[in-house]
């Protein structure tokens, strides 16, 4: 049975839809709003007069007048609220504190080491002790972007075969330490979060599809302005579909010729390692890492181009199977493949255009994000920042 909403949820969505075209506007009067929501003027300002009660939103001057009275803007008090994001990266853990329009305040990366699931845990404990007690307060919730398959209603890392997690409790966990909201999300789907909320001209797409290529490979996918789980949460794990079907090489998942072995970052540095000393070069083929892959690409080495736009051609294959299965038109590229730019960035778009449908391939544009290494803190706290609810918890204080 459909039930009526009550009088407070017709209140709070009617502030949360405040809210948010405020959020999506650097300055907007009380009477635009009125207009882009149906609400009646009356009810916007009573609102207005709520959030700014909260300080979440102040008065920022007059706008042009349309002949009558000249209005006064609003706009979000961008410093009035904070959020963490965390990106356990498979090669650097990252955590940072963000305002509301996804400012970066301050960042906390500790050196590489090597660890077990008991060390990397105690490393996002102090990450997070750091982050929690600086300046920036009050910090209204923590996100976590994490490799691997990810049960995000749960907040439950299911498997994480590089931090060595399995069914880790991790939203559980850092909720007790921090007493804090706390969300926690695989890596690829917070990046897809990330350029949805704050890449360029990305809040008037409904539809993103977003592939980050790093250590593995994944996609988060978004459709409607919401991100898209699957049934059991693990949509967008094409980092372990098979594209050499005949001789691939093997995958840590067990299976044969997947994704990850052929376009992924750490795929790409084994490869050269292996084929380098076919070539007679006189650098040690096991010191050879991405940045060294990446100047010898530069300096138009055959090898290094050879391997990189043979890691482009299979994403490109992987991107036209997105295409003819979801048919969402923007599709952005993120990660540390992302480093060899124009060229690589062709050779998937030449792939995608031959294994895809004509009309298809036409509509979609293929492009590289425009956060770079920030995409995945900034993805992890975006979905925090989408639950308004948070902004307005009664425990809020400023230190």
């Amino acid at each position: 049975m459909i039930r009526k909403a009550t009088q407070q949820q017709t209140k709070e969505h009617n502030r949360d839809l405040v809210l948010k075209t405020i959020f999506d506007h650097e300055r907007i009067s009380r009477a635009e709003i009125a207009r882009k929501t149906g609400l009646t003027r009356t009810t916007v300002s009573d609102i207005v007069a709520e959030l700014i009660a909260a300080g979440l939103v102040e008065e920022v001057g007059v706008g042009e007048s349309l002949g009558g009275k000249s209005p006064i803007l609003l706009s979000l008090v961008a410093d009035s609220r904070y959020l963490i994001g965390l990106d356990l990266a498979q090669n650097q853990f990252r955590g940072a504190i963000i305002n509301l329009r996804g400012v970066i305040r301050s960042v906390v990366c500790p050196p590489v080491t090597d660890r077990n699931a008991e060390d990397a845990l105690e490393q996002v404990y102090a990450i997070l002790d750091q982050l929690v007690n600086t300046d920036c307060q009050p910090v209204v919730g923590i996100g976590v972007g994490t490799p691997g398959l990810v049960n995000s209603h749960a907040g439950v890392v299911v498997n994480a075969v590089n931090l060595d997690w399995q069914d880790l409790p991790l939203a559980d966990l850092l909720r007790d330490r921090y007493q804090l909201p706390v969300y926690v999300l695989n890596d690829s789907q917070a990046a897809a979060m990330g350029e949805y909320t704050y890449g360029n001209n990305q809040l008037s797409e409904s539809n993103l599809i977003v592939i980050n290529a790093r250590h593995g490979i994944g996609a988060g996918i978004v459709i409607n302005g919401h991100l898209f789980y699957g049934d059991g949460g693990a949509a967008g794990e094409i980092g372990h579909v098979v594209v050499v079907p005949e001789g691939g090489l093997p995958c840590r998942c067990g299976n044969f010729g997947c994704l990850e072995t052929v376009a992924s970052a750490q795929a790409l540095v084994k490869r050269m390692r292996t084929q380098a000393g076919q070539y007679g070069k006189a650098t040690p083929a096991d010191v050879y890492s991405l940045e060294d892959i990446e100047l010898a690409f530069a300096g138009g080495d055959l090898l290094a181009t050879q391997l990189v736009l043979e890691a482009g051609h299979y994403m490109g294959m992987a991107i036209s199977s997105l295409i003819g299965t979801l048919n969402i038109r923007r599709i952005i590229l993120t990660g540390d493949m992302t480093r060899f730019g124009e060229p690589w960035l062709e050779s998937v778009r030449g792939a995608m255009r031959a294994n895809t449908l004509s009309t298809l391939a036409e509509e979609t544009q293929v492009e590289i994000g425009q956060l770079g290494g920030n995409g995945v803190v900034l993805g992890a706290s975006a979905l925090l920042v989408s639950n308004y609810a948070l902004l307005f918890a009664r425990n809020l204080s400023r230190s």
